[in-house]
């Protein structure tokens, strides 16, 4: 059974905890389908507007306005016309501690004195990963830990209903699974080894994926290394053939396959286009 709404993957940024961008859709005329996450996830609008959509429900957003999507919500975005949005993907982990086990947090927007305090730190963050000065991880990071704070002291609840529990719980376990591929994605993890990892059958999690993520578990895992070793690839001076090993591929053919599925070219044409655009490569 196929649904239509797919799990994004999530991977924080090189020189942080976690993804801090200018939203894809700037341009106008993008929309994104209904997808979920196991990440929060904040778009914090400063120029434009936004038709944003959780579980069907619509929140317009306008300039200067954010919504915070909780992890495991059903979500999907219009932007018709040009904006201005930065959008920040905080990974549940970094709320270990925090939260009971088996507890779902929900965060939801507050007073605007904490709204406007929580959109400052976002556009100060941002600011300070833009211009890069030195230490700017340092600066980021302290910018982030306030952020932390303040949404664990200011914006958090405990979910309560029983139904929405019950949703999360089942996308909950492909979260889970997803996270492990993550830390061993550039080992040799089958089908077969992953659902020994978590006590499934190779049966059953071969349609947690074709159900939650809507991909075969085997397209997961090859967009997840081809994720990894765009980032090297774009970040180093590495040879594409051990690019392609460091990430789990067997050889560079195996990477220059994957590569052209996601992004429509070889990984050797990117990386020369991008590096007579910039000078560099690394």
């Amino acid at each position: 059974m196929n649904v239509d709404f797919k799990h994004e993957l999530v991977i924080p940024n090189k020189d942080l905890p976690f993804k801090l961008f200018m939203f894809e859709g700037k341009d106008g005329n993008y929309q994104r389908g209904k997808h979920w996450h196991r990440s929060i996830e904040i778009f914090l609008v400063l120029e434009g507007e936004l038709a944003f959509y959780i579980n069907s429900t619509s929140f317009p957003l306008k300039a200067v306005d954010f919504i915070i999507v909780n992890p495991n919500e059903i979500h999907s975005i219009e932007s018709p016309k040009p904006n201005t949005t930065i959008v920040v993907q905080i990974p549940l982990s970094c709320f270990a501690g925090y939260l009971r086990e088996e507890e779902y947090a929900v965060f939801s927007k507050q007073s605007d004195e904490d709204n406007l305090q929580l959109a400052q730190l976002i556009v100060q963050m941002f600011k300070a990963y833009q211009e890069k000065a030195p230490a700017y991880e340092l600066k980021v990071r302290g910018l982030f830990y306030g952020l932390l704070y303040l949404l664990v002291t200011g914006f958090m609840q405990t979910e309560n209903d029983q139904g929405n529990i019950r949703q999360k719980r089942n996308l909950d376990k492909l979260s889970k699974i997803t996270s492990y591929m993550k830390k061993n994605y550039d080992q040799d993890i089958t089908l077969e080894s992953v659902a020994d990892e978590f006590g499934f059958s190779p049966t059953y999690l071969s349609r947690m994926f074709k159900r939650y993520a809507d991909v075969s578990y085997k397209t997961y895992l090859l967009n997840l290394r081809t994720e990894y070793a765009f980032r090297e690839m774009m970040n180093t001076d590495h040879s594409l053939n051990d690019v392609a090993l460091n990430n789990g591929f067997p050889n560079s053919r195996a990477f220059a396959k994957a590569f052209i599925n996601r992004y429509g070219c070889l990984p050797s044409e990117y990386r020369k286009k991008m590096g007579d655009r910039d000078g560099s490569y690394s």
